[in-house]
């Protein structure tokens, strides 16, 4: 098995995955409340290593009524964009692949994006 922390690169932090981590704001009650967060993973990760390595990185140290529990994986794999190297060769950036992981209704991760 691999390191959960060699799969999960980093949190991939912008405005729309805020939002996203955030919930639905029409949903008052907060225990039916969705939220989803984006992770940066390596290109061969797969989702059952993606979801085991969010509840085994999210869940180290907390009691058993806390544990967070992955609901869905979603992947992308992102092409790098084109970028000027010198006066006039052409260079890409790397690919690299990013996963948005939905939790069970009501949790959270505290510590998203610290």
């Amino acid at each position: 098995m691999k390191d959960p922390h060699l799969i999960i690169v980093r949190p991939h932090i912008t405005e729309k995955t805020m939002r996203l981590a955030s919930g639905d704001p029409r949903v008052k009650d907060l225990k039916n409340v969705e939220r989803s967060y984006t992770f940066v993973v390596t290109t061969t990760a797969n989702k059952i290593e993606i979801k085991s390595a969010i509840e085994d990185i999210y869940n180290s140290g907390k009691k058993a009524g806390d544990h967070i529990t992955v609901a869905s994986v979603r992947t992308i794999k992102m092409h790098g964009k084109k970028r000027r190297v010198g006066a006039r060769s052409v260079g890409y950036r790397p690919d690299w692949k990013k996963a948005v992981v939905t939790l069970a209704p009501g949790q959270m991760i505290e510590d998203f994006g610290v």
